[in-house]
């Protein structure tokens, strides 16, 4: 498994999103995906499946301190007060004494910037998350975010896959040792998997078009990837990509397909985005 070293957390390169997973079947999947493997499982306050992804935590078996645990505090959560509260009902639901990274899930168009950085540094400074960092930070609030944090950021968890330019997030976030965390890496419900620069590296390698875009997105410096599934074995899938390597021709050939930039979660509330460069 890779890990990622960013400002003193350690995040492994493929972790479990759970976005969507409920009840009985997101405690049963996050459960078999440990049991596979998994050192790292990503969920949110907004996801409502805290209870029982924490459930799954502890179904599974292993030791508390070998997973990775992220959590999210939604946008309309961030203000001072609201946001350390919202961390203290997540760390309930979860039943664990701490996570090993809080976000604030999207920024606020509303709540001033300054007070939700200040309040994030108050959960990691209380004891209820090892590490803190952001979502959906496009590069001029990230960098904002980082000048007002007394404690530094450690990822930046966006949607990435190779239809997405995310060129200007990734340089910024590898200038300040910070990790960039994919979000809906396989960009599924269109043709990516069909592009000859996927199945044909597919073919060669005798792997699924999934498993070849994971890899793109680990072979990268600095980037980790939550893929969701409801299936199981298509978890194991995705876990099974650190025993090959692309060719930095592939690579290539995979990362020029972001000039479609196409955006899945592109919602009123969002931010911004950065501009591609094509």
């Amino acid at each position: 498994m890779k890990m990622i070293n960013a400002n003193g957390a350690s995040i492994p390169g493929i972790g479990l999103g759970t976005w969507t997973l409920k009840d009985e079947d997101a405690t049963r999947l996050v459960a078999h995906a440990i049991d596979a493997g998994y050192r790292h499982v990503d969920t949110a306050a907004m996801y409502a499946n805290e209870k029982a992804v924490g459930a799954g935590l502890r179904a599974s078996g292993v030791a508390r301190e070998q997973i990775f645990v992220t959590t999210k505090v939604w946008y309309t959560d961030i203000a001072d007060g609201d946001l350390q509260r919202s961390a203290e009902a997540s760390l309930e639901r979860l039943d664990i004494d701490d996570v090993d990274l809080m976000l604030i899930h999207w920024p606020s168009a509303d709540i001033p910037l300054a007070e939700s950085i200040r309040a994030l540094n108050e959960v990691k400074e209380y004891g209820l998350a090892r590490n803190i960092g952001v979502s959906n930070f496009p590069v001029a609030l990230l960098e904002r975010a980082i000048s007002m944090s007394d404690n530094p950021l450690v990822c930046n968890q966006v949607e990435y896959h190779p239809y997405l330019d995310q060129s200007a997030v990734l340089r910024a976030c590898r200038a300040n040792g910070m990790a960039v965390v994919s979000y809906c890496p396989l960009c599924r419900g269109n043709d990516l998997f069909e592009q000859p620069a996927v199945s044909s590296a597919a073919a060669r390698y005798n792997r699924t078009a999934a498993q070849i875009v994971l890899r793109w997105h680990v072979q990268q410096d600095s980037v980790a990837a939550i893929p969701r599934s409801q299936t199981p074995a298509r978890i194991i899938e995705n876990l099974n990509v650190f025993n090959f390597e692309l060719t930095a021709d592939e690579m290539a050939a995979i990362s020029a397909l972001r000039a479609r930039n196409t955006r899945i979660c592109e919602f009123d509330f969002g931010p911004s985005w950065d501009l591609p460069e094509l």
